[in-house]
């Protein structure tokens, strides 16, 4: 049946393809109207074929092959990992961690960013109860070597055999240069070869993190988080070998993290990238063992993608970047309670984030296939596309000497930070939609009362200053900006009412007022819609018995020349007139002095700030 089916249906060629596409395109521009400009730096057609896979030459690869491109195990398994913050209560973080290993979790990390020491007794109390086979152990935050050499004393005296430990430690100077903007070459290449040394008869130990992560947080791009990245990566690299050792040692004790954003396909494109790039640069720099050049990937959900309003949304944005992350075949994943925003995670949310990856396990076997988007010929270009982006940017900053020579530069701050205003643009303008937060707010919602004004006001790092060698990244949420703004209506005295002036065409007045409603709730302005009212005038008495503070009159075009100007008449000065659209006679109601218009084509969180500081004190 099937090779009737084929037969009876001839290939299409690519050009009557195309023909068929312009026919129907009706002369618009076809670069314009299906060509997607991305902000990796490369465009994406609106379809593939599979003629255009032609030149690929990795599609051939198995798993557990150099170039590692279908990935670096012949399995798709991966770790439920969740961290935990200690902030010196080793007790409670050990019951925490044992709680997650019963309910699913095989990779713990210890978040010891808030912990000044650790002593091997607290070690001893973090590691009660672990079964070093069972779960691999990892440490975030780590100051200095004491804690590597307690770990590998405590695993010695309990006899437990070196290749039974899986373990990390995030040992990365350069991590703190980005963070804090100092950086000291000789201690960090001291470090690093110390802690090489310490671990060099463990195989599943990696000591030396690379914190990738960290660019999405300042809103970067997929190929700038994978390009610079792989910077920090040949930073090392390099770094170690001139200190003399041995590229077949000391490269399979790094550990990458990266983030997943909601950019659902170019996540799946990017992990595939990252094991063909680090394959292929390990390679470059003399490593004789193919198993040398494998990359191990830790993946976090974005941060960068979550919002403090209508929070549960999260779950949805945890959901879909954790599918990224199984599909593309990562090591180890955590995924963000859906309130890491703005609280510390409790039972719910840590349940809730363990689930998401035991469903993906457990339920839609994930793990089943490995390297399940191979051979689509969209995933395959894209994998080619953002490899190809983030190698151009990853050569030029070693042509300028390498990530801390450009840090230093601060070249690589200015085009993160360049990307980041872009992004912004998009959320204020609503090009880029954030749900509940800059689009389809929930209208009757209030800030938890976990909600500080610190979790929703942007902190902006540091300029540079004496012992810095170049300026920290400016790291914060997308959301943040809009989120401040609905925080101060939140907490007001009053919160300003939106009236709803409908009249005319019930179709269009209806569709404004929705429209309407939704822009100013934004902001958490209270809004009050109404079906139609039989006049504008009735509207406008109706608005000023409301005591509404923007009165939004809800048409459509040809209604407005006439009949707005009544309704700003008797209107006056109680209320802010605001005509919702761009109607064609906008220039004769702005010479009568109504000057208010919200629009798709309108700056959203300027426009509403705009209403804010003249309708809250």
């Amino acid at each position: 049946m099937a090779e009737k089916l084929f037969t009876e249906f001839p290939p299409v060629p690519k050009q009557t393809w195309e023909e068929a596409i312009i026919k129907d395109l009706k002369g618009a521009d076809y670069q314009k109207k299906l060509v997607w400009k991305t902000m990796e730096g490369f465009s994406v057609q609106p379809y593939y074929r599979a003629e255009d896979l032609k030149d690929l030459k990795t599609l051939n690869s198995e798993a557990g092959q150099f170039p590692f491109i279908r990935g670096t195990k012949t399995n798709n398994t991966w770790l439920i990992r969740q961290d935990y913050l200690v902030m010196g209560n080793f007790k409670k973080a050990n019951a925490l961690a044992l709680d997650g290993m019963m309910k699913g979790v095989t990779a713990v990390g210890y978040d010891l960013t808030e912990t000044l020491k650790v002593s091997k007794d607290d070690l001893r109390t973090l590691l009660k109860g672990f079964s070093f086979k069972a779960v691999e152990i990892n440490f975030k935050g780590c100051k200095d070597l004491s804690l590597l050499r307690n770990f590998i004393a405590i695993v010695k005296e309990e006899g437990v055999k070196p290749a039974d430990v899986r373990a990390s430690f995030d040992y990365d100077p350069l991590k703190e240069m980005n963070l804090v903007g100092r950086y000291a070459k000789s201690a960090a290449v001291k470090q690093l070869r110390e802690a090489i040394e310490l671990s060099i008869e463990y195989p599943n130990i990696s000591v030396i993190g690379i914190y990738a992560y960290l660019f999405n947080n300042a809103g970067s791009t997929i190929t700038q988080e994978l390009a610079y990245g792989m910077s920090m990566g040949s930073e090392y690299l390099n770094l170690l070998q001139e200190a003399g050792g041995k590229i077949d040692e000391f490269a399979p004790k790094m550990k990458f993290t990266f983030s997943i954003s909601g950019n659902y396909f170019m996540e799946i494109a990017k992990f595939r990238a990252a094991r063909l790039l680090w394959a292929n640069i390990v390679k470059a720099y003399g490593a004789k063992k193919d198993n040398s050049c494998k990359i191990k990937v830790h993946a976090v959900t974005s941060a960068w993608n979550q919002t403090v309003y209508d929070p549960y949304v999260n779950m949805l944005r945890d959901t879909t970047e954790a599918m990224s992350g199984a599909i593309a075949g990562v090591d180890s994943m955590e995924v963000l309670p859906f309130d890491h925003a703005y609280k510390k995670a409790g039972e719910f949310s840590n349940r809730m984030a363990r689930n998401i990856q035991s469903l993906l396990l457990d339920e839609s076997h994930f793990d089943k296939v490995v390297d399940p988007s191979a051979g689509s010929y969209y995933i395959e270009e894209l994998t080619q596309s953002v490899a190809q982006a983030s190698w151009d940017l990853f050569k030029k900053v070693e042509e300028e000497g390498g990530y801390v020579e450009c840090f230093k530069k601060e070249s690589i701050q200015d085009a993160v930070k360049e990307t980041a205003l872009k992004r912004d643009s998009n959320i204020a303008t609503r090009r880029d939609t954030l749900l509940g937060t800059n689009q389809f707010p929930n209208f009757t919602e209030v800030a938890e009362k976990e909600v500080k004004a610190k979790t929703v006001t942007r902190k902006r790092a540091p300029k540079k200053i004496s012992g810095m060698v170049g300026r920290p990244f400016d790291l914060y949420r997308g959301a943040m900006a809009f989120e401040e703004l609905r925080y101060k209506t939140d907490t007001a005295a009053k919160r300003p009412v939106a009236f709803m002036v409908t009249y005319g065409n019930l179709a269009m007045c209806r569709a404004r007022a929705q429209f309407a409603c939704n822009f100013f709730a934004v902001a958490g302005f209270e809004v009050v819609d109404n079906n139609r009212f039989n006049s504008p005038e009735e509207g406008a008495k109706a608005a000023l018995k409301a005591k509404a503070d923007i009165v939004v009159a809800c048409s459509s075009d040809d209604e407005y020349a006439n009949e707005v100007p009544q309704i700003a008449k008797i209107i006056g000065k109680k209320a802010i007139v605001v005509v919702a659209g761009e109607p064609e006679c906008k220039e004769d109601l702005i010479s009568k002095g109504i000057d208010k218009f919200i629009s798709v084509r309108s700056n959203v969180l300027e426009t509403l700030k705009e209403y804010q500081q003249k309708l809250i004190k």
